[in-house]
């Protein structure tokens, strides 16, 4: 059971998991510190508030004669912060990471380009081959010759 489980843990994808939600974690603070203390302050800014969360604000009436806030702009900053996040990682990792893969592709082909010497025969050619030297051989089925026929204008006479 224990082998198992330490089969299990150091396995690499296991630690890259691990090592990916650290980082993850580490890097939404960042963006989340970014939003908060750039972005909010500009957007509550422009609706006359202190932060995006305090703007946008409509309170409706309750049943029982109270209040409840509907709060817009917390919404608007939730979904400001997303985007930044969504922007950051594909212009910081995954747009970077495609180019060096399509570079590494492209050398990679180039290196795997076929030249006439080492260009494996083709399927039709490898049967043509084998139908040549089976053409020569005696077969204990009797003869395998293709009749030829000027008629039919195919390789097969009608029988």
């Amino acid at each position: 059971m224990l082998t198992g489980f330490k089969e299990f843990i150091l396995r690499g994808n296991v630690i890259d998991l691990a090592v990916a939600v650290v980082i993850g974690t580490a890097f939404t603070a960042i963006v989340n510190t970014i939003v908060t203390s750039i972005f909010t302050p500009i957007i509550g800014a422009l609706f006359n508030a202190k932060d995006l969360e305090g703007a946008l604000i409509v309170i409706i009436p309750t049943l029982g004669g109270g209040t409840a806030k509907i709060l817009f702009g917390a919404v608007i900053a939730a979904i400001i912060q997303f985007v930044i996040v969504a922007a950051v990682v594909y212009f910081a990792l995954v747009l970077p990471i495609n180019r060096l893969n399509k570079i590494n592709f492209l050398r990679q082909k180039k290196e795997n380009t076929a030249t006439p010497d080492n260009v494996p025969p083709t399927e039709t050619e490898l049967l043509t081959q084998i139908r040549d030297l089976l053409a020569g051989r005696p077969s204990p089925e009797g003869d395998h010759t293709l009749p030829t026929s000027t008629t039919t204008g195919g390789a097969h006479a009608a029988q």
